[in-house]
């Protein structure tokens, strides 16, 4: 097990290029078993969840391959319709797998996925979807197991706009018969990255971040080579970085309209921001106003896998901020570990009210999921003196050479085994 330790209380200055989405990369590697053509997927970053991924493209019979920073996927050989539950136990984005799976074999099975505990995150929305196109589904023992000898084009009213269940659904629907209509749809960036990814395969797609997505289902899709979005969570998670400790950052690689609610708070907070095409520029003083009301919220709301990252940073801005996650019910697990280190957190259901303090102190700290254990990172380099943030496993899911970036900004944090 390897943690950082990290010496506070350094501004930041520099520019760092975010990495390919994380959230995009994953469905897209889920669609590649679509096609019997070579797929090639650029920039795919080299964090836990993308190798899970890739090892269960592999398990199903794909060829994968990796070329420096691209993923290859040959999947005319794939074989198994079932996805080896030992993977899925560490991948919550291995339910993406059923749909491009049950459109390639007519088959699936799957255990019930795991990832960070957050919350139930129960996967009914994507079930029912699939039951509308055709799919019979027998739930026992643990294991998901679907049938369909045709899937039938048709209209999905989501009751929620889930991004899983619609990027299921997508991928179930675009060989199916006919015509189908996804309403209540999540509008998510991703969402948009996967419908141009599989228009460039052949697919025909179209309406994604409008909230009614129409699929006319073809017969063939053909390889593809493509460069997915860059990831706006990790581009927010060092905005907030800067944003808290003060200093100056050029953030490359995502547009602004994909973090539009983290820059209006990081606005209200006192710090100036430049936007121009794949470039956000953040300056800070690092003596921040606190922002009273912050919702969680389906996108273009703020995003929920920034809201504990933002909430480190809030435990230092001056007064009172009332954090609403409406998404996840068990996401303030990090909160005992930033009030070790000094913060004010009074958590009740899924409300956090979150009174600024002068300053942070370094503590030992452990993260217990990907999120949370950037904003012990976010906490870390604000405190005073040594802190320590244990169990990386969580943080690698997510962020690739996460400590290397914060160095190249003059944070002073380095990895080490324990």
């Amino acid at each position: 097990m390897d943690k950082y330790i990290i010496d506070g209380g350094e501004k930041l200055y520099g520019e760092v290029e975010a990495q390919c989405a994380k959230n995009a990369v994953l469905p897209l590697l889920a669609a590649s078993v679509l096609t019997d053509e070579q797929v090639k997927i650029r920039g795919v970053p080299p964090i836990a969840d993308v190798e899970n991924m890739l090892r269960i493209l592999s398990e199903v019979g794909c060829n994968v391959r990796r070329q420096k920073d691209c993923a290859i996927i040959d999947s005319s050989n794939a074989v198994s319709h079932e996805i080896p539950p030992r993977l899925t136990k560490e991948l919550r984005s291995s339910v993406f797998m059923l749909g491009s799976v049950l459109t390639r074999f007519r088959r699936a099975k799957i255990s019930y996925p795991g990832g960070c505990d957050i919350g139930l995150r129960p996967i009914d929305l994507h079930l029912s979807g699939l039951k509308r196109l055709g799919v019979e589904i027998t739930e026992e023992g643990g294991y998901i197991e679907c049938k369909a000898d045709k899937l039938v084009g048709t209209e999905i009213l989501l009751d929620f706009p889930s991004v899983g269940a619609t990027e299921n659904i997508i991928l179930a629907a675009v060989k199916a018969q006919g015509i189908t209509v996804i309403r209540n749809s999540a509008k998510e960036p991703e969402i948009i990255d996967l419908q141009n990814f599989l228009n460039a395969m052949g697919a025909s797609v179209h309406g994604a971040g409008g909230g009614t997505i129409v699929i006319e289902g073809v017969k063939k899709l053909h390889g593809v080579d493509y460069l997915p979005i860059g990831d706006r969570i990790e581009a927010g998670t060092y905005l907030i970085a800067v944003a808290s400790c003060g200093g100056e950052i050029a953030m490359k690689g995502v547009r602004a309209e994909n973090i539009a609610a983290l820059l209006h708070k990081l606005r209200e907070n006192g710090c100036k921001i430049h936007t121009k095409n794949d470039k956000i520029i953040l300056e800070s003083n690092g003596r921040l106003k606190a922002v009273p009301l912050v919702e969680t919220m389906p996108f273009p709301g703020f995003p929920t896998d920034l809201q504990a990252q933002y909430s480190a940073l809030c435990t230092t801005a001056q007064g009172t901020t009332l954090m609403v996650e409406n998404l996840f019910e068990t996401r303030y697990k990090y909160a005992g570990e930033l009030k070790r280190m000094g913060a004010d957190i009074t958590i009740r259901d899924r409300t956090a009210v979150i009174r600024g303090v002068a300053k942070l102190h370094g503590a030992k700290t452990v993260a217990g999921d990907l999120r949370g254990g950037a904003a012990l990172v976010v906490a870390g380099l604000k405190a005073e003196g040594q802190s320590e943030v244990l169990d990386l496993s969580h943080v690698d899911r997510g962020y690739a050479d996460f400590e290397y970036k914060l160095k190249k900004l003059g944070a002073k944090i380095r990895r080490v085994r324990i």
